[in-house]
């Protein structure tokens, strides 16, 4: 008798510790001093986990304002934090956390971090528009990366300098008239330092992989019916796509030259070029959280503006305004599908 009572006493302690150390969790996510701190309790105790949702430019939030896919908490809709404004709300029944990140990688990932650290996040989605280095691929398909790499790192060898056994990228190959020799000389990519939250040593890794748990459920959206048209007179020549197992890259550089464009998909197979991606999912394996990237293609990188239509030419900000909804449709389902199943990185 007395066992079993020490037995129950033991298992009623376990779940007491286990509450006080997840509400010590959620309490220490800002400074007891600082003035949210009662209003950032509020949101994780009333709600979530959540997904957090991410995007970088102005063109990628207004779509999912105007799209009512986005439903605000009536309690507490938005917070903003470090100039950043976190929205809390619903898309799919599914509890949501959304954030502008701004432009390029130093920017995508503290707000990635801010978010994981402050909020009760069980994933990071995220979606926006991104340019082609594959011919395949046409303007508002909508890529579902299986890695990421940052191609933005690089030893800047010395003119003449013995090659290595890493991809460079020679500058006299691309002279015109003719290819030869150029004092700026190569560039070598070199890999990313990726630290885990787990106790696993240092990594260095050049492609980042989505978790594989979402990359596979995203599977399920290759036939997803994405936007043609801007209106009723402007529509593109064919049907979007979902793509799914490509790979992107990232680098804080606008890609507006066709001859870089051309050597990224010939020596990395990299499909999609943007100037977020790679850090919002460095920052999310760094934290053990899960990430999955969707980018809709706005442009060729480096080709030509405007896009021939069915009718007449539609300027570039209109392309990557269908780009950023049609990347918005395919995340929003995938939050659908994702639903309130637990999905945690396997460590």
């Amino acid at each position: 008798m007395a066992a079993a009572m020490r037995g129950i006493m033991e298992v009623m302690l376990g779940v007491i510790l286990v509450g006080f150390v997840d509400h010590v969790r959620l309490s220490v996510q800002l400074k007891s001093s600082h003035p949210l701190h009662g209003v950032v309790d509020r949101i994780n105790g009333e709600g979530g986990p959540y997904i957090g949702l991410v995007m970088a430019y102005p063109t990628e939030e207004a779509v999912l304002v105007d799209s009512g896919l986005f439903v605000p908490s009536s309690d507490l809709p938005w917070v903003d934090l470090s100039g950043r404004r976190f929205n809390i709300g619903r898309i799919r029944e599914v509890d949501v956390i959304y954030v502008m990140t701004g432009e390029q990688t130093l920017n995508a990932g503290i707000t990635v971090q801010i978010l994981i650290d402050v909020f009760d996040i069980k994933g990071i989605v995220h979606y926006g528009t991104a340019g082609s280095a594959n011919d395949s691929l046409s303007i508002g398909d909508v890529s579902v990366p299986k890695y990421v790499a940052f191609t933005g790192s690089w030893k800047w060898k010395e003119f003449h300098s013995e090659e290595e056994g890493l991809p460079e990228l020679k500058f006299g190959a691309y002279n015109l008239p003719a290819t030869g020799d150029n004092l700026l000389a190569k560039i070598e990519f070199t890999p990313e330092e990726v630290y885990y939250s787990n106790g696993k040593p240092m990594e260095e890794v050049f492609w980042l992989p989505v978790e594989p748990k979402w990359f596979n459920l995203s599977s399920q959206l290759v036939d997803l019916e994405l936007q043609q048209c801007i209106n009723e007179t402007n529509c593109l020549p064919e049907t979007p796509k979902v793509v799914h197992g490509l790979r992107a890259s990232t680098a804080d550089i606008f890609l507006d030259n066709a001859a870089y464009r051309k050597y990224l998909f010939s020596k990395f197979n990299v499909s999609t070029v943007d100037e977020e991606s790679s850090a919002v999912l460095m920052t999310s394996i760094t934290n053990g959280v899960p990430c999955i990237v969707f980018r809709g293609v706005s442009d060729l990188a480096g080709a030509a503006t405007g896009q021939k239509l069915t009718s007449g030419l539609l300027s570039s900000s209109s392309l990557s305004s269908l780009a950023a909804v049609n990347a918005l449709i395919v995340a929003a389902e995938f939050i659908g599908l994702s639903g309130t199943a637990s999905l945690k990185q396997e460590q």
